[in-house]
């Protein structure tokens, strides 16, 4: 059985049905068709040969910067879910947020003649930024918004904007605030900046907002919440960047006699499993990671389907960008 037999039996061309194979744009119609002749006939891709005449393997290198992390693999789940649907296998990269170990797997990646490349991007320095434009494979970026390229991101701004807001509601005047480094324009930069416009919404100082920078560790957030209470020892809410983050913080804050929320309130961002079984539980921000890996891995497939030369138009969507919404999941802590 051949692709030319199974687009015969479903009455379309020998493209569609490579197009259907490789997860390329194609009408409900045509997709309906050739998976019943698939199902009839039984066919099977010949991957080898597929292999030898694109120069491609059917695996899509995914370049992560932490292993240890619930919202990695909430992506990664994602990913893996769309990838292996159509047939395609699941290279993992490991930074330990190294920007030279970044680097490096972008070009073994493409030496190795990766199908495609998914980032789940920190940071974007100028060595990196020639290095994505000039990638030779399809690049699909998570967790950031770097203009030209095609990018799956969340809501950070207005997400911790609304948090905020909400913290401000229940009572909270003198918040204090623990992000991360702000090189990295989303949990860093957008973050902090929406908690602050939720500060000047609400008539609050916000040019003299209290912030510590701490690492995505909560022995960091604890070090972070000890330094803040130190100089402002009447502070009445606390905002961080990260859930990790914030359990660390509540360690600290019970240490020194605080009651929260009735003392302090504190809020997060991640929707954490360890925040249903924190006492008390943890108000945070649930950012869909899962779909965020889901939506990259589609959007990827559909680039190595215009790489190919199997797009059913000549509209390209290599400039594609997505950006998810969130959820505020209010708990005990405020």
């Amino acid at each position: 059985m051949t692709i030319k037999e199974v687009a015969r039996l479903a009455g379309v061309s020998p493209a569609a049905v490579s197009r259907y194979l490789n997860g390329g744009p194609l009408s409900k119609d045509k997709k309906e068709r050739v998976a019943r002749a698939i199902e009839e006939t039984g066919y099977r891709p010949n991957l080898m040969a597929k292999t030898m005449r694109t120069g491609k393997v059917r695996q899509v290198g995914v370049i992560v910067p932490r292993i240890m992390s619930e919202s990695v693999n909430s992506l990664m789940d994602g990913i893996a879910e769309e990838l292996l649907d159509k047939g395609y296998l699941t290279v993992l990269g490991y930074t330990d947020r190294s920007k030279d170990r970044e680097l490096q797997y972008l070009d073994i990646m493409q030496s190795s003649r990766v199908a495609g490349i998914i980032l789940m991007a920190t940071t974007l320095s100028d060595i990196k930024k020639v290095s994505l434009e000039n990638c030779t494979v399809p690049l699909v970026i998570t967790g950031q918004n770097f203009e030209g390229m095609p990018c799956v991101y969340h809501d950070d701004f207005n997400a911790v904007r609304e948090l905020t807001e909400l913290m401000i509601r229940k009572g909270a005047k003198r918040i204090v605030y623990i992000g991360v480094l702000e090189e990295d324009k989303a949990a860093g930069l957008a973050r902090h900046e929406g908690c602050r416009e939720a500060l000047r919404r609400a008539g609050l100082d916000a040019d003299n907002l209290p912030v510590r920078i701490a690492d995505f560790e909560a022995q960091s957030g604890y070090q972070a919440m000890t330094e803040l209470l130190e100089e402002n020892p009447d502070l009445d809410g606390v905002i961080c960047a990260t859930d990790i983050i914030a359990h660390g913080a509540m360690k600290a804050l019970k240490e020194r006699g605080k009651r929260i929320p009735d003392d302090v309130m504190i809020a997060g961002v991640g929707d954490n499993w360890a925040d249903l079984i924190s006492t008390p539980t943890l108000t945070t921000v649930k950012l869909h990671q899962r779909r965020c890996g889901s939506e990259a891995a589609r959007l990827l497939l559909e680039l190595i389907g215009e790489t190919e030369g199997e797009a059913e138009t000549g509209e390209s969507a290599g400039h594609e960008s997505i950006k998810l919404g969130y959820k505020i999941i209010e708990r005990e802590s405020l």
